[in-house]
């Protein structure tokens, strides 16, 4: 039975261990945490979520089974023609976007209805193409005109297209970036250039924000902030009963569907999704498990990375790692309030739909680089070359 799972399941083994184990969380939290949701929105059918989400699961692991059967150096060619529908689609999101929640983040697919978040594909399609040209541009890595300016205008324009619908998905793809240009060497003081220049645009973006009306989305924000700073959990009111839910699930949880905070949690199937596992799973079966999987996944990208011998390959398992890390930590964080409210998911966890099917390219992608890296082991074993 391993043999013929081996056969068609290549790559990293722990990895898709890791995407099993975080589906199976996933499923059985979504249960538990969409009962009041199904009462409002599907007539009492507490199946109906389950069912839901379990088909974007079941089809996102399709996605990534095939996927990782792609060889990588095809994802070098798509990068470009990603980020090239990537740039236009954003602009569009921000003239006649899809509004929930007082943020145009969503387009519409025509005659069939679906949403699905722009941000998302482009978050997708800047890290395969800073990956691309970070492998290409070595050579001319250092000079700013040649080796830095071209690679830091489509980061700005792209996370400058994020930023007024979805604040911490650009911060989050930006910080993602530079550590990728770090990586990929390039020259330190052009790095700190770019992060004071970053600092000045947030401070700018946020003094103009700040003194804006206190209406829509920036009124949003400067709630969130002045909660958070202030340390006012009773002024938002996710915040309080995401710490009602981890106080009561304590070390070992509630148990299985035994969720109270459900009921009052806002988002409880995405954005505090964690908070709902520490209610009924606890600290050790659940906080710190999933806390691990996510280092754990970190770990094995460092694995596949040392064993890369092209640097594409390593720049692109590292850079979408650490985005789907680093999401993971945002959301985590949000839920024991050690960030502001975010809005970020738990990759792979929380509910959804599109944002599921991006992910499971982006863990595709990571597999399918660990699978050309296993070859290359079994080759330099064959010639007795070192790797």
């Amino acid at each position: 039975m391993f043999s013929k799972i081996e056969k068609y399941f290549k790559g990293d083994r722990v990895i898709w261990a890791i995407i099993i184990l975080l589906s199976i969380y996933s499923m059985l939290t979504v249960y538990s945490a969409t009962g009041s949701l199904a009462y409002k929105s599907a007539g009492g059918n507490t199946f109906y979520y389950l069912i839901r989400h379990s088909v974007f699961l079941f089809i996102g692991f399709g996605v990534t089974f095939i996927t990782h059967l792609i060889p990588y150096k095809y994802f070098s060619g798509f990068a470009t023609l990603l980020l090239g529908i990537s740039v236009p689609l954003l602009l569009l999101t921000m003239i006649m976007g899809t509004s929930l929640n007082q943020a145009a983040r969503w387009l519409t697919v025509p005659g069939i209805g679906l949403t699905f978040q722009t941000s998302d594909l482009a978050k997708l399609a800047l890290i395969m193409y800073v990956a691309r040209y970070l492998s290409i541009n070595q050579d001319n890595i250092k000079d700013f005109k040649t080796g830095f300016l071209p690679i830091v205008i489509p980061i700005v324009i792209v996370c400058a297209l994020i930023i007024k619908a979805n604040f911490s998905t650009a911060a989050l793809l930006f910080v993602t970036s530079v550590i990728l240009l770090f990586i990929g060497r390039i020259a330190m003081k052009h790095l700190f250039a770019l992060a004071g220049v970053g600092v000045v645009f947030v401070a700018i973006f946020v003094l103009i924000a700040w003194n804006s009306p206190n209406k829509g989305r920036v009124g949003t924000w400067k709630n969130r902030i002045e909660n958070f700073v202030q340390g006012d959990s009773e002024g938002n009111y996710q915040i309080e009963q995401s710490k009602i839910a981890i106080v009561t699930g304590g070390l070992i949880g509630k148990g299985p569907g035994n969720s109270t905070q459900r009921n009052f949690l806002p988002h409880a199937y995405s954005d505090f999704i964690y908070s709902i596992i520490i209610e009924e799973y606890g600290l050790i079966l659940g906080a710190i498990p999933i806390l691990f999987l996510y280092l754990f996944l970190l770990f094995r990208a460092g694995i596949i990375v040392r064993k890369s011998e092209r640097t594409f390959p390593a720049f692109l398992a590292i850079g979408l790692s650490l985005s789907l890390v680093f999401q993971a930590m945002i959301n985590m964080g949000v839920a024991v309030s050690l960030f502001p409210v975010t809005g970020q998911t738990l990759p792979l966890v929380s509910m959804g739909g599109t944002s599921i099917l991006f992910t499971s390219v982006a863990f595709g992608i990571i597999i399918s680089v660990s699978r050309a890296t296993e070859n290359e082991d079994f080759n330099q074993f064959l010639l007795n070359e070192p790797v």
